[in-house]
């Protein structure tokens, strides 16, 4: 019987404490440092929507990217710069694969709100872990030279070729896109793996492929600019 008394104030602690303490048996039983640290941020940070980015179609669509990227790239790299990091999942993901050897991974993005979960996320990465709050289009590539450049969200970039003549020749990217027109926060949407290669205009490609999910199409690209 449904306690009347109770508020939804109550259920939301309640939904956080069962997540919490979820999480942190999941970590003990798995020594996972992501599970670890999607435990903390349960804890600390209980207005993250950290089960929109954890759900299962992000964890997905990363997991493709780490694989295809290592089998594309091999796993040693100085720095890694992920931009629209959003809460660090993929940096997570990266550390926690023994395939890779990362010196340094910098989760970027405009949002102000979101650096201190990433580096909640990935406190157990240390010093190899930094959250930046920036815009893309500020960012000194240049000067700075990171090994790889990662961009899963160039639906939501108007002009992909424009960014990507920032970057110095040869840089290494991974970009993602998709065709889920439907989402009005997707301006520049493509509608099948041939228009983003034309789109991005890579140098060189590594990979191309596409992963078809429920209500979209999800389409990357590895290679350098």
């Amino acid at each position: 019987m449904m306690d009347a008394t109770r508020t939804d104030d109550d259920a939301s602690v309640d939904w956080h404490e069962h997540a919490y303490d979820l999480a942190r048996g999941i970590a003990a039983y798995t020594a996972s440092p992501l599970v670890e640290g999607l435990a903390r941020v349960v804890a600390r940070h209980p207005e993250a929507e950290i089960a929109n980015a954890f759900n299962h179609k992000q964890v997905a669509c990363k997991m493709w990217a780490r694989d295809r990227l290592f089998e594309s790239c091999g796993g040693r790299f100085g720095r890694i710069w992920v931009l629209g990091g959003w809460y660090g999942v993929l940096p997570a993901m990266l550390f926690e694969d023994g395939r890779f050897d990362i010196g340094m991974i910098e989760s970027i993005d405009i949002d102000p709100h979101v650096a201190e979960i990433a580096e909640t996320l990935n406190r157990t990465a240390g010093e190899r872990f930094r959250a930046r709050t920036s815009d893309m289009y500020t960012l000194d590539y240049a000067a700075e030279r990171p090994d790889m450049v990662i961009n899963s969200s160039c639906e939501h970039i108007v002009d992909v070729r424009g960014w990507l003549d920032m970057l110095p020749e040869g840089t290494l990217v991974l970009l993602q896109s998709n065709d889920y027109f439907s989402e009005p926060t997707h301006i520049n949407c493509v509608a099948s793996l041939e228009a983003f290669e034309a789109m991005a205009a890579l140098r060189e490609v590594r990979f191309s492929g596409a992963l078809p999910t429920k209500n979209y199409t999800r389409f990357m690209l590895i290679g350098s600019v």
